[in-house]
């Protein structure tokens, strides 16, 4: 995973992106509910750096499944431009990157699948609970 040959596919590429901002999130949370802000804040730079690193190794991975040049990564700062590394299919077989990933165990694929799920859960959220507010307003007459 900290390399960047070999190649990725896309829904583990999407599960170990998912599972490093999980994980940054959580270390970034208790070591700044227990030591303060300060040495909380120089915690948290240095966390999400690691995780940057980390996510750049596996997009360019993702990038050779594609059959694609590790500099492609650059593309992902434009916007809608980083869907395609989410959409489209690596190439089929061995390609000049190596051998096809390996197929993805149950644990890659509820992981994979957490991150729309919670997107999905938080938009309806955002839309549902304006309305509710508004209608629990309403019902008690105000």
């Amino acid at each position: 995973m900290w390399s960047a040959s070999g190649r990725l596919g896309r829904l583990r590429y999407l599960a170990y992106a998912t599972g490093a901002y999980l994980l940054a999130a959580l270390v970034v949370g208790i070591f700044a509910a227990v030591v303060g802000d300060t040495p909380g804040a120089i915690v948290t730079v240095l966390v999400y750096v690691v995780m940057l690193v980390f996510t750049i190794l596996v997009a360019i991975q993702r990038s050779h499944d594609m059959d694609w040049s590790g500099w492609t990564v650059l593309l992902t700062v434009i916007p809608f431009v980083a869907f395609i590394w989410i959409f489209k299919r690596g190439t089929e077989g061995t390609n000049q990157y190596g051998a096809p990933p390996p197929p993805n165990t149950l644990g890659v694929k509820i992981l994979g699948l957490l991150l729309p799920i919670l997107g999905m859960v938080g938009i309806a959220a955002a839309i549902a609970l304006p309305a509710y507010m508004e209608y629990t307003r309403r019902a008690a007459g105000g």
